[in-house]
């Protein structure tokens, strides 16, 4: 199988190629893409042999170029060779794991260009989830999840004939860094408090959205496009233990679970080997080693953006952009360490509250509502 890795120097990326090594019988590497990490793509490029490097900073990818001359490797720069190494014609499936926005535009090439699309970017669906769905009927059903909570409600529904039979997803979160504090708690934190996550090893963004239950917002919208479920269909539960990593709950009240240690190479594999699987090597589940697996109802009280997400799934349109992108800002601003903790949350619902929803929007209209969602955020924390 040849693949194409977006951002193959990211968590996701790397691990990927993580398990190319593993199965380097099976997977073949043809196009792989960054930002500016120029030294680990020019590793990549050397021990894979790629078709094709693209790198969205152009003059990176210069500097790239003149790096490995000495090899047969194709080098492109600029934000739209992205979308040229989702729609290589040597590559079956494509991984997307770049960050943001810059997601959306290279997984609607990939899937008109009919290749199966390992989906690790949450923007996509969140911001475009009416255009994705659009493409997909259009050019046919391509992508499958690569979230380890998304992959386990895609494994739990096979079998299943008819979406009708699910009464409930069951969304499982681990509850983040500061799980069972409450507001007067978290008056104080920092970053480096906030960048800690028990169970997972993941980017700072994606830490620190997981310590305020951003991250499960943006999952819970991401569970509606990706299944076809409405928002007051998802719920989610605090498991600590990372064990259980989600559920589904059909109409005759059976439920069927995916239960692994953390490791997230399980779902990135099984996204490129579906509907079959492969061996990975030291991640054994030994059940035995666990007293008990417990869950709980989300403090929604001191943890609200679960409910902000919420209201933005169940509206739908540009809503969910505004959603993401004032989260983005707002985690950008406390990184810098110009916005408490607590005012995260307390930005995206400002933003939020001063959007003027588009209900079926354009691409325009997307890109629009997330440059002016990010603007809301800097605007008010200027005037505070």
């Amino acid at each position: 199988m040849n693949i194409s890795i977006l951002g193959s120097t990211g968590s996701i990326g790397t691990q990927t190629l993580d398990i190319v090594r593993d199965h380097n019988d099976t997977f073949k590497v043809s196009a792989i893409t960054g930002n500016k990490n120029i030294k680990l793509l020019e590793e990549q490029a050397r021990e894979f042999s790629p078709e094709l490097v693209c790198v969205a900073d152009e003059a990176a990818a210069k500097d790239l170029k003149i790096r490995i001359k000495d090899t047969s490797v194709k080098v492109l720069g600029g934000g739209d060779s992205i979308v040229t190494a989702a729609e290589l014609p040597a590559s079956d499936s494509v991984v997307v794991s770049v960050v943001g926005m810059a997601g959306i535009e290279p997984t609607i090439a990939a899937i008109k260009s009919k290749k199966r699309v390992a989906l690790a970017n949450k923007e996509t669906l969140v911001a475009a989830g009416n255009i994705i769905k659009e493409c997909e009927e259009q050019y046919g059903k391509c992508i499958i999840p690569v979230d380890s909570e998304h992959s386990a409600i895609f494994q739990s529904m096979q079998g299943m004939s008819d979406r009708k039979e699910i009464k409930k997803i069951l969304l499982t979160a681990s509850g983040g860094t500061f799980y069972g504090k409450k507001r007067e708690d978290l008056l104080n934190i920092t970053p480096a408090d906030a960048l800690h996550n028990p169970n997972w090893d993941m980017g700072a963004k994606v830490t620190i959205d997981s310590s305020t239950l951003v991250n499960k917002g943006l999952e819970m919208i991401e569970a509606k496009w990706l299944f076809d479920v409405p928002m007051d269909k998802i719920e989610v539960l605090i498991h600590r233990q990372s064990v259980l990593h989600s559920a589904v709950q059909f109409t005759d009240n059976a439920v069927i679970a995916q239960l692994g240690v953390p490791d997230m190479r399980v779902p990135i594999q099984y996204a490129l080997t579906y509907p079959k699987r492969m061996s990975i090597p030291d991640n054994d589940l030994d059940l035995t080693e666990y007293a008990s697996l417990t869950f709980e109802k989300p403090d929604t009280d001191t943890f609200y953006a679960l409910e902000l997400a919420r209201w933005a799934g169940t509206e739908g349109g540009t809503l969910a952009t505004v959603f993401n992108a004032s989260d983005e800002a707002a985690v950008e601003l406390f990184m810098r360490g110009e916005l408490s903790y607590l005012e995260i949350t307390e930005a995206i619902e400002y933003a939020m509250q001063s959007h003027k929803n588009i209900k079926n929007p354009t691409l325009s209209d997307i890109y629009n509502a997330d440059k002016e969602a990010r603007e809301i955020v800097y605007k008010r924390r200027h005037k505070a």
